[in-house]
């Protein structure tokens, strides 16, 4: 799991990548909750979402945003943090070459800011938002959601409340040919403290269902 550099349109991006032996590996995109309230590359649910997907066989990469850690630039409240992530998908586009089923994971505001990449990069298979924030944002861009994917939620989050989430996974189920599978977490808040291996394990029941991710040879 080095530490690389890649190189973003305000500069630096810090990012810790795993490139799996397997050569069809799929690729995932794994992004960290909102730098403003602490959230980096190193969030304690980042990392069990990047190891999920490293255990299922992938090639992931997972950064800190502009102004964090040795990223250079400064918080974009979205808009440049998307930018950022457009880049690092070419990168690790460009290091796996071929066909690879190609997926996007995030936490928080880090799952915001993957949805929004699912609608400008058609190539995106599938998707792992934990704890999206529908309460503080509008998830209505999603129309339609170009690809199915799963939600997760702590039962007792009071940052991303589970009714806000509801409500969003049930307009996204109405989709045509959409489905998500969403999990709650029974006695969980935001933290998922003591939850992190159950978000492991609903990915890995996940990807086996999508058939998808069970590589051996990591």
């Amino acid at each position: 799991m080095p530490e690389i550099i890649l190189m973003g349109n305000v500069g630096r991006i810090e990012a810790r990548y795993h490139h799996s032996r397997s050569p069809n590996a799929p690729l995932v995109i794994v992004l960290h909750p909102n730098p403003l309230h602490g959230g980096t590359m190193n969030s304690r649910v980042t990392v069990a979402l990047y190891n999920a997907f490293v255990e299922n066989g992938f090639s992931a990469i997972r950064f800190n945003f502009r102004g964090v850690g040795k990223s250079e630039g400064v918080h974009d409240k979205g808009e440049g943090e998307l930018t950022d992530t457009a880049a690092v998908l070419d990168w690790i586009q460009s290091v796996n070459h071929g066909e690879h089923p190609l997926w996007v994971a995030g936490f928080s505001f880090g799952a915001l800011i993957g949805m929004q990449l699912l609608m400008r990069r058609p190539e995106i298979a599938g998707f792992v938002s934990v704890c999206p924030p529908a309460n503080l944002y509008d998830f209505s861009f999603l129309a339609p959601c170009p690809v199915s994917g799963m939600m997760i939620n702590g039962e007792n989050d009071v940052v991303c409340p589970l009714d806000n989430v509801n409500k969003l996974v049930e307009k996204l189920n109405k989709q045509k040919g959409i489905a998500i599978d969403y999990r709650t977490i029974p006695g969980c808040d935001h933290s998922f403290n003591g939850h992190l291996d159950t978000i492991k394990d609903y990915i890995t029941e996940y990807l086996g269902v999508r058939s998808v991710g069970s590589v051996v040879n990591m």
